[in-house]
């Protein structure tokens, strides 16, 4: 602890950094996933995003995780939040950000255990699926607040 107390079997989960993204495409869409979670036992609707790789910024783990998992390139991508998952357990961060004017440029290419449904919704769609509480994945919800807010579609 800050003050030196030592507190005995403690641990902490190391994972690598994450990195997701609010992926709208040049005619306004936004691009979701929909793939199983094997802890949760169910399939989640999800924004697209993994882990940072050794060495790769967040941003570039963003592009490439962004055209692995959908097949969509885009324009800009700007960073909107920093979070961590559980500060009290995990030492990753997940980096979120708004990925702007895409277009779908390749087939999937997925890893050997992701089986990952590409759909599109509008901002409107997005927001109503929000509230309703369809995204299973907290820090995504989170993103998709932090991108709602940043786009100017909470108030």
């Amino acid at each position: 602890m800050p003050n030196g107390t030592i507190i005995n079997d403690y641990y902490v989960l190391e994972y690598p950094e994450w990195a997701n993204a609010i992926a709208i495409t040049e005619d306004n869409k936004v691009v979701l996933i929909r793939q199983y979670r094997h802890a949760s036992e169910e399939v989640i609707l999800e924004i697209p995003g993994g882990c940072v790789d050794e060495g790769e910024s967040p941003e570039v783990a963003i592009k490439r995780e962004l055209l692995e998992e959908t097949g969509y390139e885009f324009d800009t991508i700007e960073h909107i939040s920093t979070v961590y998952a559980n500060p009290s357990t995990s030492a990753n961060k997940t980096w979120s950000y708004i990925a702007k004017g895409g277009r779908k440029v390749a087939e999937q290419h997925l890893d050997g255990g992701e089986e990952i449904e590409v759909l599109t919704v509008s901002i409107d769609e997005l927001k109503q699926l929000l509230f309703e509480n369809k995204f299973g994945q907290a820090l995504h919800a989170s993103a998709i607040f932090y991108a709602l807010t940043k786009l100017g579609e909470l108030k």
